[in-house]
Formats: structure tokens, sequence, C-alpha cells
């Protein structure tokens, strides 16, 4: 089989393998220490570099820039949940709201086949030219995967769209174990269809990398963390998973790994909303709301996960009382607000951008009006119903924009790399001239 993707192999093809929340430098401290002997030659022959990655640095809108090379504002994705336009219901976008063309959208219109398996928010699946089996939030194995061939495979070897995290309030070592078992089946999902059908565009996403740092990272620095052992040799699994993959491709065709944003120990929660509430930005009409749909008509500014902040105007909202002559007023003092605030005498904003300075396209009106990025280690989150301003729960990894992994087995300039130039990079690999990116190519 080997021989036969070998003879197969040719200069207008390119595999992507996708570890989800893994951090730049925590690769390069595991080849340091011996534990990734593979990556370790692939990053003597190619270029491993940190990568900057979306903001707000959340999966959906850090994957989707990923596979349209396009910032939020033209397709459309700025995080995992929205408001119903003109209401304070909650929404989830999903495919049908990505607005610009995906990476295999392009390679189709040349006839070119892709495998695409487990991308988050691809779901639910739309016909391409080739395979595509949706990944997080997917719901329905049947309708996130296409064509029915796939599904039936998928379906006939017992495939998990996902790690089942609430284990995590089972035990730790129950949430570790389906893990393990979700990432085998995944692993030897993706290395079927890289085997055993036709593509000139493969991408596979590992998600099992994020479930295992939002809950695990814990056990990373603690030796005698119950799951330490567990997590060192994931990483020595993941590393014989990267050998395999790229035995089956060779030095001949393009290989990159990327993730969509790096991973950090939580020192603190950061609840937005009930820090808009003490600031005197928002207001409910209930004491204990339960979603934004109790929101009272005074509020100014209200905020979505993670760390995305709305000014609540006249006319867009149906209870918005903001007018167009406070919303420049309002906001400046909201970034002086947000850069002052502090938990025990530490900093918690880096720093607020407000939606023209990071977006642009004919969806930016959609966008927050201000975005606000944490410190390391301070999670941002949109929750309602907390009352106190910071907290703890059962994730101790969080996310940060920094330290997102770029590989790729070429030696390529690795400085100032954004996840927006990876696509740009994979249609120029794929010898295709496409002109509407707004990444720039890095081979």
């Amino acid at each position: 089989m080997f021989g036969f993707l070998k003879k197969k192999a040719k200069k207008d093809r390119v595999v992507v393998l996708g570890i989800d929340g893994v951090p730049c430098s925590l690769l390069h401290r595991f080849i340091a220490e011996g534990l990734m002997p593979n990556l370790a030659k692939l990053a003597a022959k190619g270029t491993l570099a940190d990568m900057t990655a979306s903001i707000p640095e959340v999966s959906s809108t850090s994957w989707t820039t990923f596979m349209t090379g396009v910032n939020p504002g033209r397709h459309g994705i700025y995080g995992f949940m929205e408001l119903q336009k003109g209401t304070y219901q909650w929404r989830f976008p999903n495919s049908s709201d990505i607005k610009s063309s995906t990476l295999w959208d392009i390679a189709g219109r040349h006839n070119k086949k892709s495998i695409v398996l487990n991308v988050p928010s691809t779901y639910p699946a739309r016909p391409l030219n080739g395979i595509l089996t949706a990944g997080f939030v997917a719901l329905d194995l049947k309708k996130a995967t296409y064509p029915d061939s796939a599904y039936q495979y998928l379906e006939g070897i017992g495939y998990r769209m996902d790690v089942d995290t609430k284990k995590a309030q089972e035990s730790l070592s129950a949430l570790a174990d389906d893990i393990d078992k979700t990432f085998v089946i995944r692993k030897n999902a993706i290395l079927h269809f890289l085997d055993n059908h036709e593509w000139d565009l493969f991408i596979g996403v590992i998600t099992e990398t994020d479930r295992l740092h939002h809950y695990l990272w814990a056990a990373l620095e603690d030796a005698k963390h119950p799951q330490h052992n567990f997590f060192i040799d994931f990483y020595r699994k993941l590393d014989a998973f990267i050998g395999e993959a790229y035995e089956r491709t060779g030095d001949d065709v393009p290989f990159i790994i990327l993730s969509d944003h790096g991973s950090t120990a939580i020192k603190q929660e950061i609840y937005l909303n009930s820090w808009l509430r003490e600031k005197g930005y928002l207001k409910f009409i209930k004491d204990s709301p339960k979603s934004l749909e109790d929101i009272d008509g005074e509020s100014t500014v209200f905020a979505l996960d993670p760390s995305r902040l709305y000014i609540h105007m006249k006319g867009k909202y149906p209870r918005g009382g903001v007018g167009p002559q406070d919303y420049e007023r309002l906001r400046l003092r909201l970034k002086e607000d947000l850069l002052s605030m502090t938990v025990e005498g530490e900093k918690v904003i880096k720093a607020v951008f407000f939606k023209e300075d990071l977006y642009s396209g004919v969806l930016s009106d959609e966008a927050p009006d201000v975005v606000a990025l944490s410190n390391e280690g301070y999670d941002l989150k949109g929750t309602v119903n907390k009352t106190q301003i910071t907290g703890r729960s059962f994730l101790t990894g969080g996310h940060t924009r920094g330290d997102a992994v770029f590989y790729i087995n070429r030696k390529v300039p690795a400085t100032d790399i954004n996840i927006i130039d990876v696509g740009p990079t994979i249609i120029s690999l794929l010898n295709i001239r496409e002109d509407s990116f707004d990444g720039k190519c890095l081979v």
C-alpha cells in the first residue's frame, strides 16, 4: 500500500494534519526531552514555528480562518455561539454560515479531490469533490458525513465524533480512558482514508489534544498527578501517529501540521458579564438571569464567549438604547476599564481591539464591537449566570492566541506566521491560482 501511495505521489498534493490546541512550545519541549522522535526528524528537515491564531482565539473562528484564508469579516464566524438577529436567543453557527469558499471548495472547482476529516465548524457536511466528516460541534454522524459510503465505513468502525467530556464529572481516569479510545478510532479512520482513497488535498484533525489540555493540563507539570503519565504517553502516541502518516506520504508531498491556538494553565476564569454588571454596563430584569433574554433595556454592553463585547445599540437589539452619538465614547470608556481590570494585583487584559482593528469585509457589521485579549492564564467567559467575577471549573487549561503550531516539511521563513496564511499556502502548493485570500503564501 505504501508503494501504491508513493507511486501516486506528485507535486500537486498536500497533506494537512491538525492537532487542536497544541502549543508549539510544548512540542519543542517534548522534542528536547526525546519524547517525540518522529517530530524531531521532521523538524530537522523542515520548519517548526510558532504561529498566531485568530482573535478571538477560539476553535470555530480559527479553524474557519484556516479553511477559508480570509478574516471573520468575510467568512462570518466569530465564535461558537451568536444571537439570532433581532433577538436575544442563542444560536450555534454551522457550516451554512460560512460565507467564503473553503479550501476544498476551491480545490473542487479545479477538479481536485479532497478528504476532510474532523475539522471543527464543518457540520452539517456539504457535498464536495471527495469525502468529509465534520468535527466539533457535530451532532449526528450521518448528517456530518458525505458521501454515504464514508458514513457506512465510519458507522461500521464505531467512529466517535468527539470525546465524552462529561466523563470528567465521573472521574479524570474515566475521561483519560475516553480520550485514548477516541484518539485510537480517529487515528485509524484518518490512516484508512489516507491509504484507501484518492485525494489531492488531505486534511485530518486530532481534537483529542484539545480535550486533554482543557481537562488535564494540571497533570502536565505535576509528576504526582494520577494522569501525569497518561498525558506524557499520549504525546508519545501522537508522535507515533505523525510518523505513520508521514511514512505513507513521504518527503515529496508537502506535509503541514498546525494547531488552531496554543494552550496554557488557567489561573482564573473571568466572567465578563459579571464584571460588566459590577461596572454598571449590564443589568438584568431578574436577579438570577438564565440567558441574555433577561437583559434590561438600560444595559449598554454585554459579552459573548469567549471575549466578545457588544454595544447594546438602539435599533440593532430589541431593547437596545445606545444611540450612535454615544457609541465611540462608550467603546473608549470600556477599553479603559478593561485594561485596568486586575485580579490579585495582576493585570487581566493584555490588549483591547475595536472591530475595525481586526475585521474587514461585508460581514464586519456582525462583528463584536470590542474584543479583549487576556494575559496568559486568564480564561475569559461569556456566561450570564455567575454572581462572581472570577472562579474555577473542571477546566485546568485554556487557550492562547500565540504559541500555535505551524510545521511544513520545507524550509520557509519562520517569522510572523498567522493561521490566515496557511490556506493560501495550501492552495499555492496545489498549483492553483487564487487571489481572493487575506492571508499570504508562506512558500
